[in-house]
């Protein structure tokens, strides 16, 4: 059974997509801590981050290193966190978070509810900075 995250790389779901290669996927999450918040996967479907070749981890963290510098250029912050929790969804991801704070990764935080018009304006100046 397909996980949510292989039916948005498949298409099958919408996103906002940010950022493809032929090995990851990067997209807005919906349901945001903060503007920026984006999910990086692997379209190979792994549950759990280490059950990754090495390989494919150091080059998923590189793919997650261009999307992270372009959120960075986008919304300016002190810092882009990381986060790997891989609770929620059966499916390897990344969270990238811009950060004025550490209190901007708590995931207790409430989540930020956009518009249709607010997520395609992030997506957008995301991708014009990578």
């Amino acid at each position: 059974m397909a996980t949510i995250f292989s039916k948005i790389i498949a298409g099958d779901i919408p996103c906002y997509k940010v950022a493809e290669n032929d090995q990851f996927f990067a997209f807005l999450d919906i349901n945001p801590l903060v503007k920026g918040h984006t999910l990086i996967v692997p379209k190979q479907e792994v549950d759990y981050i280490f059950d990754l070749t090495d390989e494919d981890l150091a080059a998923m963290h590189v793919f997650a290193k261009k999307v992270a510098l372009a959120i960075g250029k986008a919304f300016p912050c002190k810092k882009v966190g990381e986060a790997v929790l891989g609770l929620e969804v059966p499916h390897a991801h990344i969270h990238l978070i811009p950060m004025q704070s550490e209190k901007d990764v708590l995931f207790s935080n409430p989540k930020l509810k956009l518009t249709d018009e607010e997520f395609k304006a992030i997506g957008e100046a995301i991708r014009a900075a990578l």
